[in-house]
C-alpha cells in the first residue's frame, strides 16, 4: 500500500493537439502511467499529422479518441464528449496550440476536445507550445488570460531552442515538470515549490484610538489568502501573517494573527528569510500619537488627533533581505498608479510591485475580484484584466516564479 506511486488510479484525460511537439506527448503518457494513472488520450486531428494514434493507443492501453461523432459505420457513442469530462479527474492538454487555445478561450465546441473541455466539470491544465513570436502575440496572452479567469490552470511555456531555429519562450515544458504540476493541481505529491517557504501578509491593521474605537481600512484580506493558497497547493511551506479578517485559514498554511502595524513587522522580520516574500496587507500608515486607556467620550467640540507614522515594514525587509529571496509588494492606489507604484518598486528595492487601483470597477476592497498590472525591477510590465482573486493569485506566481526566475 506505501509503494503506490503517487497518481495510483487517478484519471487523467489527455488532449494532444497539432503542435510539433505532440511527439514529447509519447514520453508524457509513460510517465503518467509509470505513476500508477490511468490515461485517456484525445487526438485532435492535425495532432495525428504528427504522432501515430495507434502509437499513443499502445502506450496508454487505450483506444485513442479523435472524432466527436461516430463514424456512419460504427455504433460509437455520440456523447462521448460528455462521458469523458465526468471520468476524468483532470484534463491535461499538452502540447496546446494557438488554435486550440482560442477555441477553449471563446467557448468554441467543434471538436471532440475542445467540447469534452465544456463539459468537463474536473481541474483543467493547459500547457502551451508554439513559436517565440506567437507565444508572445498579445492575442495569444489575452487568450491565455482568459483561460485562467475561467478557472484553468495555464503552464507557461519554457525557454530553449525552437522548431523554427529562433530561441525563446514557447517549447513545451518537459514531461516531468509537467506531471509534477499535474500533481500539484490534484494536491498529491510535491509540488513545484517543494523545498521553498513563502511568507504571505494579508488584511488590514487596526491601530486603536481607544478601548472602543481603532483607525484601520476596509481590506477583507481576500487576496492575502488566495495567494497563501495558491503557494501552498504548488509545495511550499507558506506562513500567512493576517490582520483582523473574516477569512478562515487556508489548508496547510500556518497562520499567525496581529492587530496592529507593529505587531505586524515583528511578526514578519521573524519570518523574513522565506524564500518568497509576498507583501499583500493593507497595513495602516499611522497610528495614533495617544492612546487613551479610556473610552473617549462624544462632544459638540471637534477633535483634533495627533498621529505619527507607523513602521515602514517594506522599507525594514529590503534592509535585511538576501539577493535571492523573490519580494513582492503591493500598492493600491487612487491616482498616478504607475508613478507611485514604480516609485515605491525602487525606494523598496524590491522585485516586482503590484498595482490595483481602487477607482477601477471591481477591484480594490471588498470584492473578489480583482485588476492589476505588475511591474518587476527590471522594467517589465504585465497588465491582467478583471479576474476572480484566486486567478489573480495563480497568474502573478506563474509570473513572478516562471517568467521572473
Amino acid at each position: 500500500m506505501h509503494n503506490r506511486p503517487s497518481l495510483y488510479e487517478r484519471k487523467i484525460l489527455l488532449g494532444v493537439t497539432g503542435s510539433i511537439s505532440a511527439y514529447k506527448s509519447c514520453d508524457l503518457v509513460r510517465l503518467l502511467r509509470k505513476e500508477g494513472a490511468q490515461v485517456q488520450v484525445v487526438l485532435t486531428a492535425d495532432a495525428a499529422r504528427f504522432v501515430a494514434p495507434l502509437t499513443l493507443a499502445t502506450l496508454s492501453g487505450r483506444e485513442v479518441y479523435t472524432d466527436l461523432f461516430p463514424a456512419a459505420n460504427e455504433s460509437g457513442d455520440w456523447t462521448r464528449h460528455v462521458s469523458l469530462g465526468l471520468w476524468a479527474d483532470a484534463l491535461l492538454i499538452a502540447p496546446a496550440t494557438a488554435q486550440t487555445i482560442a477555441r477553449m478561450a471563446h467557448g468554441f465546441a467543434d471538436s471532440l476536445l475542445a467540447a469534452t473541455v465544456l463539459s468537463a466539470s474536473c481541474p483543467v491544465l493547459v500547457c502551451p507550445a508554439m513559436d517565440r513570436d506567437m507565444y508572445q502575440n498579445a492575442a495569444i496572452q489575452a487568450n491565455l488570460t482568459t483561460l485562467k479567469a475561467h478557472g484553468h490552470q495555464v503552464m507557461p511555456a519554457d525557454h530553449g531552442e525552437l522548431a523554427s531555429g529562433l530561441i525563446g519562450q514557447g517549447r513545451l515544458p518537459a514531461a516531468e515538470a509537467i506531471t509534477d504540476r499535474l500533481k500539484s493541481l490534484l494536491g498529491v505529491g510535491p509540488g513545484p515549490l517543494s523545498g521553498k517557504t513563502a511568507l504571505v501578509t494579508a488584511g488590514p491593521t487596526r491601530e486603536p484610538l481607544d478601548p472602543v474605537r481603532v483607525l484601520t481600512n476596509p481590506s477583507t484580506g481576500t487576496m492575502g489568502y488566495a495567494l497563501a493558497a495558491a503557494l501552498a497547493k504548488r509545495g511550499a511551506t507558506v506562513s500567512l501573517v493576517s490582520g483582523p479578517t473574516a477569512l478562515d485559514p487556508p489548508a496547510g498554511v500556518q497562520t499567525t494573527r496581529v492587530g496592529t502595524a507593529a505587531e505586524m513587522r515583528d511578526a514578519v522580520l521573524a519570518r523574513r528569510s522565506a524564500d518568497i516574500i509576498f507583501m499583500a496587507a493593507a497595513v495602516s500608515d499611522y497610528a495614533p500619537a495617544h492612546v487613551s486607556k479610556q473610552k473617549r467620550k462624544k462632544g459638540k467640540a471637534p477633535v483634533s488627533l495627533a498621529l505619527h507614522p507607523t513602521p515602514d515594514i517594506l522599507l525594514e525587509l529590503a534592509k535585511v533581505r538576501s539577493p535571492s529571496q523573490i519580494v513582492v509588494g503591493f500598492a493600491m492606489e487612487t491616482d498616478r498608479g504607475e508613478q507611485q507604484a514604480r516609485k515605491k518598486l525602487s525606494n523598496k528595492q524590491l522585485d516586482w510591485i503590484v498595482l490595483n487601483n481602487l477607482s477601477d470597477p471591481g477591484a480594490g476592497f471588498g470584492v473578489h475580484t480583482n485588476r492589476v498590472t505588475v511591474f518587476s525591477a527590471d522594467g517589465a510590465c504585465r497588465e491582467l484584466p478583471l479576474m476572480d482573486k484566486r486567478a489573480v493569485a495563480e497568474s502573478l506566481l506563474d509570473i513572478i516564479l516562471v517568467q521572473g526566475k
